[in-house]
């Protein structure tokens, strides 16, 4: 399985460890501990019992390189001080592939949530319903959501790079017909296309800052980030309502396939980043211009055939989304604050254009209070830091992850509470809606950085794999929200409707506080996930099972 989800990332200390973030750069495969190589292949595909007597049943790196030194191979790495190595790179070198894949990850964000600025406009235009229209919104956040499962391990043969730049071209030149589009077919089925090809930066866009930061530079890189992550879907509405009025909804389209078209041109001079990626190609010239074929890298004896890597990709996310209750239950967590934000691309036009009568344009300038509380959010992250490192003094353990999320699985109901009756009325001030939306972005960082580092921590030999269930739930479940959300509102009443979110809310609530009482006992029952312990002071350790 590919890449570094850029999910471990974001927590503070970061939920990956130097040694398993190593090993997604140095070989971009899961699970190095079960690697199958040493037992039953070589690099020419033969099976064989172990070559040396006495081989670990769990390789690290450091023994995979000496297990293949000791058969022969001359193991080709990057040279120190040369400039071979990403992460040896020029800051403006890396600073243009940070602000190059940022600018990919808002053309997506963008891409999702920038209609919205204006819904009725094809409604009208094409005669057809408006259900149809929202299909346009389901049906690229679908793709997007599943385009990784194929996307994410074709990056392992081609590159970053490649990936990227197909996928972006793909994403523009299907954008095209959306922009052209006479009928609801052309409309839909071109929203779809996009939508999958869209998708390898949210895949890949991780592991390329790992590629080129090490964990100590991060910081302002992830800040940048995660600004065009968790603050691009709320742009969308704020600059398609503008666009929509003054100048129709074909023009939100236009202006997302010319951003996604300076976006593509971009990818073009992006270098290549991914190591393994970098070090075949120095071995192979190393062979051509020795003649010596024991030139290898670790990564071309280690890797297991694309057929396999694929299956894998396909399949492992699928069984631990049915197999493991950490991931079933934060999934669909997730998932439900993932839909809340596509909700609101809907229930705030019926708030202000339809109960207050607002034009559009500045409904999308409400999206604000939302952006607000997810800047705020980044005030508790050192918090969590404290805490997290208060409550693993004599040792780490997932569940310490969790302090930031039983903190959000409050604020989110008491938000949407206010939302439902606050919107609802157009004698309610307007400044009472925005506190509700500041409050769901202050909860949905919360919880979504929080759930996600707990996610990863509690999987870090499968961390891929986990973070590629959690986004394909989280991806379809979001994806149908814009089919039922109008007509939930309206026929249910806005604040009937918004109620009933904000019981549910609660309802989920104590998730978190479960996991982190009993967290522990259900890893132990898992042979995937992590089994680190809660240690309290020397001497009187907590070692349930």
């Amino acid at each position: 399985m590919a890449s570094e989800p850029i999910e471990a990332a974001f927590a503070r200390p970061p939920a990956l460890s130097r040694d398993t973030e190593e090993n997604f750069r140095t070989l971009e495969q899961e699970n190095l501990r079960l690697a199958p190589s040493i037992s039953r292949r070589t690099s020419r595909g033969s099976t064989h019992e172990p070559t040396l007597a006495g081989t670990p049943p769990n390789p690290t790196i450091n023994e995979l390189v000496k297990i293949r030194t000791n058969e022969g191979y001359k193991l080709v790495t990057f040279d120190k001080g040369t400039g071979e190595d990403p992460r040896e790179w020029s800051f403006g070198k890396k600073w243009y592939i940070t602000a190059t894949t940022a600018t990919l990850c808002l053309s997506v964000a963008l891409g999702s949530s920038l209609i919205t600025g204006d819904m009725h406009g094809p409604t009208k235009e094409l005669g057809i319903q408006q259900e149809i229209t929202n299909l346009t919104v389901t049906c690229f956040v679908m793709g997007f959501g599943i385009g990784p499962l194929f996307m994410a391990p074709l990056s392992e043969v081609l590159g970053r790079k490649p990936v990227y730049a197909a996928s972006m071209f793909l994403y523009f030149i299907f954008t095209l017909p959306s922009c052209l589009a006479h009928n609801a077919a052309t409309l839909v089925v071109g929203r779809m296309l996009a939508g999958l090809s869209a998708s390898a930066p949210m895949c890949n866009i991780g592991g390329s800052l790992a590629d080129v930061w090490a964990i100590e530079e991060r910081g302002i890189p992830m800040a940048m980030f995660s600004a065009t992550l968790f603050v691009g879907p709320c742009l969308g509405p704020m600059l398609g309502g503008w666009i929509g009025m003054r100048a129709g909804w074909r023009w939100m389209y236009w202006v997302l396939f010319i951003f996604l078209g300076v976006a593509f041109l971009l990818t073009l001079f992006i270098p290549e980043t991914l190591a393994p990626v970098l070090l075949r190609k120095k071995a192979a010239k190393l062979r051509k211009e020795t003649g010596d074929d024991s030139y290898r890298t670790l990564e071309e004896l280690e890797k297991l055939p694309f057929t396999e890597t694929l299956k894998i990709s396909m399949v492992r996310p699928f069984l631990m989304l049915f197999q493991e209750p950490i991931i079933i239950f934060m999934s669909c967590y997730l998932s439900f604050v993932y839909s809340l934000l596509y909700l609101m691309f809907f229930a705030f036009p019926i708030a202000f254009t339809e109960i207050r009568g607002w034009n559009e344009g500045i409904t999308g300038i409400a999206f604000v209070s939302i952006m607000l509380g997810i800047f705020f959010a980044g005030f508790f992250l050192p918090l969590q830091e404290k805490a997290y490192a208060k409550a693993t003094q004599y040792g780490t353990f997932p569940e310490a992850r969790l302090y930031p999320m039983m903190c959000g699985s409050f604020i989110m109901p008491v938000a949407l509470m206010i939302f439902a009756f606050t919107g609802a009325y157009y004698w309610v001030h307007w400044i009472a809606v925005m506190i509700s939306g500041f409050l769901f972005g202050l909860a949905m960082i919360l919880l979504y950085v929080s759930a996600n580092s707990y996610i990863i921590d509690s999987y870090s030999d499968y961390a891929a794999s986990a973070m590629a269930a959690k986004t394909l739930l989280r991806s379809e479940i979001g994806a149908m929200v814009p089919l039922f959300v109008v007509q939930m509102f309206h026929n249910m009443g806005f604040q009937y409707a918004g109620l009933l979110l904000s019981l549910i809310a609660f309802a989920i609530a104590p998730i978190p506080f479960i996991f982190f009482k009993y967290g522990e006992k259900i890893r132990s029952r898992s042979e995937r996930a992590t089994q680190s312990k809660r240690m309290v002071a020397p001497g009187n350790y907590n070692e349930k099972h």
